[in-house]
């Protein structure tokens, strides 16, 4: 699952990381797995994103929304992501979540239309991302006075 945590001023909280796969460092929205039970019960993905977002970001949020949901390649995995907006961010506090272990995250935050940018030009390039701030692009403009 994975998070367009937008504040108050229009900026878009991003994650720099990393990634093994690629052999590079990465900006992307925060995202993560979904946690598995001792039993093999998955956790329900909107709380997977309210702990990830605080884990990677530091960040609570007052106001949710599940933007979309896609399998992500679907010729050789079942994985299904869960795309969300959050918004009314605020710090969490003294009982904050941290990172995994093995994540070393940068937070950095853009204006929204500087992210999307950020995706046209080819510099976000993981499909969440992607995905998820065109989604925003979407919606901003369809909250844009004359839309």
């Amino acid at each position: 699952m994975a998070i367009v945590a937008i504040d108050d001023d229009g900026r878009v909280a991003l994650v720099r990381q990393y990634r093994v796969a690629v052999g590079s460092l990465l900006l992307e929205i925060p995202a993560g797995g979904l946690d598995v039970a001792a039993d093999g019960t998955k956790e329900p993905p909107d709380d997977a994103a309210r702990r990830e977002l605080e884990e990677e970001t530091g960040l609570r949020a007052g106001t949710w929304q599940r933007l979309t949901s896609y399998f992500s390649a679907p010729g050789f995995t079942e994985e299904e992501m869960h795309v969300y907006l959050a918004t009314d961010l605020q710090a969490a506090q003294a009982d904050r979540l941290g990172p995994d272990e093995d994540e070393r995250l940068i937070l950095e935050w853009l204006p929204w239309h500087e992210a999307v940018a950020e995706v046209e030009a080819g510099r976000i390039r993981d499909a969440k991302s992607i995905i998820g701030l065109f989604w925003l692009a979407r919606l901003m403009d369809a909250e844009a006075p004359g839309a």
